[in-house]
């Protein structure tokens, strides 16, 4: 018997993997699939919430437990999913949220979430915490981007952010307010994770296995936090860098940061992080295009109400005054559709689409999209809906 050549491997690991992801029907299969075939370290740091991960679960529990209404007999032929966020008119309902270290899920991950959500017709938002960095993205796809940005104590750094994202043509500013003070994420602590992995024996292990993964990084353009490393004199260190992060997120980030922020940025602005009502009054009065529920996805203050609980009443309170959009738990079309019921105007997709890019790079990200779109316009359909503009309460059997 000839033995197995190490590229005959690899293309067989390749062609098992896209016939994986042709099969998935639904999230949970993309990620089954991307938790076979990334380390690790760097799944679970996408995958888990912090402490306890009550939040994180009460996320997905309290979506589920809403009940859509069906109804029959009621003519939605031609549905239609688009809708506008910002003024700016968007295929689908959701938009691509920012994850970091997109590109240590596969190599050049933000990129191709990127370009997968720009061919789905929808927006996708860059994390401050990605691999490719802000001019990386900008030259590697055909529109702008939103962005998102962590207010660090070196004001310098993040005027200088601010200033590239601009200099990108970035489309929206995306401060995010709820990470003053980082959450203990347990499974990061026991994974030892780092940026490039960290040379222990359990790793190599892992990455041993994982060919299909190992390679796409490989060939990726960084190994690194593209945004952070070369942008600081002594920061390329990942060791170093580790040690300048920890220190960055800034316990003293207040309201009155916001103004300073809109005398660097021209632009339109959502808030991120907003899960109470008089939270969201005040970044309302402030005169911000958006605000987005969440609860950093579970991965911040556990016990924390779940994102979608506090939806309706943040709605009632400042909907007529900004766009509120909704971050927390998406996992199917079914979840969409509950949470524009109760008035969100779109959702943020982030877990959702890390299985996919796992799974299967940018095809598997397009693959996770078409998967909601599907979701949302066949239970659309069974509410009796034709339209995301006519989604109301009244698809909800809440009584």
């Amino acid at each position: 018997m000839r033995p197995i050549k190490k590229e005959q491997l690899g293309d067989a690991v390749h062609m098992a993997r896209e016939a994986a992801l042709r099969k998935a029907t639904c999230i949970d299969d993309l990620r089954e699939i991307a938790q076979r075939h990334v380390p690790r370290a760097f799944f679970q740091y996408a995958d888990h919430g912090s402490y306890t991960q009550s939040t994180m679960r009460a996320n997905r529990a309290d979506l589920e437990a809403i009940p859509l209404r069906q109804r029959v007999a009621i003519n939605v032929d031609d549905r239609d999913l688009s809708t506008t966020v910002l003024g700016e008119q968007t295929s689908l309902p959701f938009a691509l949220a920012p994850i970091g270290l997109c590109g240590m899920q596969y190599g050049d991950g933000e990129i191709l979430a990127c370009r997968a959500a720009q061919e789905a017709g929808i927006p996708f938002c860059l994390s401050t915490m990605s691999i490719c960095s802000i001019e990386d993205v900008a030259a590697n796809v055909g529109e702008p981007f939103w962005f998102q940005l962590y207010v660090m104590r070196d004001r310098g750094f993040v005027r200088s952010l601010i200033e590239r994202a601009i200099e990108a043509k970035c489309s929206a500013l995306m401060p995010t307010l709820d990470l003053q003070i980082l959450g203990q994420r347990h499974c990061d602590i026991k994974n030892g994770m780092t940026v490039p992995p960290e040379i222990t024996l359990a790793n190599i292990l892992d990455v041993a296995t994982k060919p299909t993964w190992a390679w796409s990084v490989f060939k990726g353009k960084r190994k690194n936090f593209g945004n952070i490393a070369g942008h600081i004199q002594g920061m390329d260190n990942v060791n170093t860098l580790a040690q300048w992060m920890s220190k960055q997120f800034d316990p003293t980030l207040n309201w009155k940061d916001l103004d300073w922020i809109r005398r660097i940025w021209p632009g339109k602005i959502i808030l991120k992080g907003i899960l109470d009502v008089e939270d969201a009054k005040i970044a309302a009065d402030l005169g911000v295009s958006a605000i987005v529920v969440s609860n950093h996805g579970g991965r911040q203050l556990d016990g924390a109400k779940s994102s979608i609980s506090m939806l309706e009443r943040i709605v009632d309170a400042v909907g007529d005054k900004v766009e509120v959009l909704f971050d927390g738990g998406v996992r199917t079309g079914q979840d969409v559709l509950r949470a524009l019921a109760l008035g969100a105007r779109s959702c943020m997709v982030g877990r959702a689409f890390i299985y996919g890019l796992g799974a299967g790079g940018q095809p598997g990200v397009s693959k996770a999209i078409d998967i909601l779109r599907k979701e949302l316009d066949v239970s659309m359909a069974l509410t009796g809906t034709r339209a995301v503009r006519d989604i109301t309460p009244a698809i909800l059997a809440r009584h």
